[in-house]
């Protein structure tokens, strides 16, 4: 099944350089592009694309606002964003937006169409910098600052397990072996944390994981 992107970027070269390698990947095709925030929306209506490779820092709405409207549409598409500002604040607020997928530029071409066909299939993805500064960051929160995240009240005891070695970044054979559980059981505990905390994908159980201090009570 072909992956069909929708690049948003404001800078022509750009959108013209990721769309050159996709070309060469037989399994994505460009969907078509876009150059501000609020183009984006249209088109990703218009097109219905899989992928949306979403800049940040874009002309007219930015990239975490668009993001926003197109995950909470009719036709939600999986958002990976890719930007040359490796900062807090747009993580948080890409991810929080419900971006799938967090990239910085400097990423190689491989890696980039490789998070493509990752978030296409509904998993998500952090570059793994991100990853560490998500940890550091909610670890080193005082102990006696209010969870800000999802009540965790209708989860059970092993859930809240999982949950807290999935905010650790752990896969799922790695959960299966740290509690003494198959991959298929595991993978089954994944699936009623997200239904039962309304997230969209592993990225959101992560936040909700650091929101809630689950990553420091592990640590």
């Amino acid at each position: 099944m072909t992956v069909r992107v929708l690049l948003v970027d404001d800078q022509p070269l750009v959108r013209t350089a990721l769309s050159m390698v996709i070309t060469d990947a037989p399994d994505i095709e460009v969907a078509g592009e876009a150059a501000s925030g609020d183009e984006a929306v249209l088109r990703c209506a218009e097109l219905r694309p899989d992928v949306v490779v979403m800049d940040i820092r874009i002309s007219g709405m930015d990239g975490i606002e668009a993001t926003r409207l197109i995950t909470s549409g009719p036709a939600p598409a999986h958002v990976v964003v890719l930007t040359t500002f490796d900062d807090d604040d747009y993580v948080y607020g890409a991810l929080r937006a419900g971006a799938a997928g967090f990239l910085v530029k400097d990423m190689a071409l491989d890696d980039i169409l490789a998070a493509v066909r990752t978030v296409a299939t509904g998993d998500g993805l952090l570059a793994p910098s991100v990853t560490r500064r998500l940890i550091r960051e909610f670890a080193e929160r005082p102990t006696s600052a209010p969870p800000t995240g999802v009540p965790l009240a209708g989860i059970t005891d092993r859930e809240r397990e999982v949950l807290t070695l999935v905010g650790r970044g752990l896969s799922n054979t790695e959960i299966a072996g740290e509690l003494c559980l198959s991959v298929a059981t595991a993978k089954t505990y994944l699936t009623r944390l997200l239904a039962k905390l309304g997230a969209r994908d592993r990225v959101q159980l992560v936040i909700i994981a650091y929101e809630n201090g689950l990553v420091s009570t592990a640590r």
